[in-house]
């Protein structure tokens, strides 16, 4: 079997009608990691014995009449920042790296287990999901699948890399500043960060990165995205900022994809500088939007100035908070220099500074509020530029190595914005270009509609699927 053809869906519904079961599903995993894990170091732990044995009760639990779940047999990865029973939760830092096994899943893992996931193992992030591309002193680097000697992006790359290289079919990310969207785009996956709130985080631990993460399922395509959403999303008592659940399947809706009438293309933002080759792949596909029937406005501007420094001023506030207590730690030297830098600045943040930041995403929200009274979707590249190079953290604009070539996720971070990202094309040297879709405040359906008829419009999988 391919898990990079198959969808979630015949997959699951193949292990409930018992025409294949969810040990063989999983032992296909264990074997693709086994095979192409060594090249791409998507995971950074894999516990066989253990998978097997959860596959093998889910299909026990089929043996006997009962109904396993909506993902039953699916095997999954779990991004290395968030806790699954019995792995350790490392964040990819030598200050983690002997942590002990976590005694039980976070809440979003647990609901994906409960839903008939099968756990096989931890994918790789960078350093405390700092930074826009997979490496770490602890397990190294992750690769892109489209091309070895470059990166999948971050911080979810590990994840992005396994589900485009076929090791897994779905799996868990988070997205502080874009971190699942930018290696998706990346690794030509289609990528949702939801509405915070839509997917708990909650669970012994406070919010690492505030209101500015979310976790969130990951997939080669949208619809494989939505069916993982659907079993994912609603409240959790320990997580303050949980949202009630949704009324309908967003599954259901996707029957029914579509794209708005009315759609706003801003190249820019107002204030990025984009790859030339980027640019072209994304308004090629906003030409596809509007065959389909939407009315595209161009806007020069969204934002009036990039907004980097605020959002590196809290998110370094909240490193400081979550590193402070390991500053003795004898490996402190081997933490990445420049994630020391980030935090040894944070010291200095004051509270006013930090509440002046809130009431900036306030403004920047207002922004869209306007914009979306005349525009159902925003439409920009997903990043500025194309995929790094393997263990670097610059991406290339241009022919030139840039340091922020992710200008266009993290806006939508500090304003919570539901946003996606699917995959518009391939540049002249095969890395996949990535296309932004950002919803108004709690739209993700519009969202996830219009990235599931766009998908098919630009017929993705005959874009960006690898070969063996």
């Amino acid at each position: 079997m391919d898990f990079r053809t198959a969808t979630l869906a015949d997959l699951a519904r193949s292990v409930r009608g018992k025409e294949v079961g969810a040990r063989e599903l999983t032992q296909a995993a264990l074997a693709r990691i086994e095979a192409l894990n060594p090249t791409y170091n998507a995971f950074v732990a894999v516990d066989g014995e253990r998978a097997l044995r959860d596959a093998a009760a889910v299909d026990a639990r089929i043996a006997g009449g009962a109904d396993p779940g909506p993902l039953a047999g699916i095997p999954i990865g779990v991004k290395d920042t968030q806790d699954a029973l019995g792995f350790r939760t490392t964040y990819g830092s030598p200050l983690l790296a002997d942590s002990p096994v976590a005694r039980a899943d976070n809440p979003f893992v647990a609901r994906l287990r409960a839903a008939g996931c099968v756990v096989v193992g931890k994918t790789n992030t960078p350093e405390f999901a700092w930074s826009a591309n997979t490496t770490n002193a602890v397990f190294g680097a992750t690769s892109n699948p489209f091309d070895p000697a470059c990166g999948p992006g971050g911080s979810s790359g590990g994840t992005a890399a396994a589900l485009a290289a076929g090791m897994v079919p779905l799996a868990t990310g988070s997205d502080g500043g874009g971190s699942i969207r930018i290696p998706s785009a990346c690794c030509g996956l289609s990528g949702m960060k939801p509405s915070l709130g839509r997917v708990p985080g909650g669970g012994h631990v406070p919010p690492g990165w505030l209101d500015l993460s979310t976790n969130g399922p990951m997939a080669r395509r949208i619809a494989d995205v939505t069916l993982a959403l659907d079993v994912s999303v609603g409240p959790d008592p320990t997580d303050l900022r949980s949202l009630p659940r949704p009324e309908a399947s967003w599954l259901a809706a996707l029957e029914d994809p579509h794209v708005p009438v009315r759609v706003a293309w801003a190249p820019t933002l107002g204030y990025a500088t984009v790859d030339a080759e980027v640019l072209a792949v994304c308004e090629r596909a906003v030409g596809v939007l509007e065959s389909m029937g939407a009315e595209v406005t161009v806007l020069d501007t969204v934002f009036d100035a990039d907004p980097v420094d605020d959002f590196l001023t809290l998110m370094g506030a909240c490193q400081l908070r979550t590193m402070r207590p390991l500053m003795g730690h004898p490996r402190w030297e081997e933490v990445d220099p420049v994630l020391r830098l980030i935090v040894d600045s944070a010291a200095s943040t004051t509270a006013e500074q930090l509440i002046g930041i809130f009431d900036h995403f306030h403004l920047m929200n207002l922004r869209l509020v306007d914009l979306f009274h005349h525009s159902r979707i925003l439409v920009t590249p997903t990043c500025s530029g194309l995929a790094p190079t393997l263990g670097e953290l610059t991406g290339t604009v241009n022919g030139e190595q840039a340091a922020n070539w992710v200008q266009f996720t993290y806006p939508f971070n500090m304003t919570r914005s539901p946003a996606a990202t699917v995959c518009a094309g391939l540049s002249s040297g095969g890395l996949p270009v990535g296309l932004q879709l950002i919803g108004p405040q709690h739209g993700d359906l519009v969202v996830l509609r219009t990235a599931a008829a766009l998908e098919a419009a630009l017929n993705v999988d005959a874009l960006a699927i690898l070969p063996d």
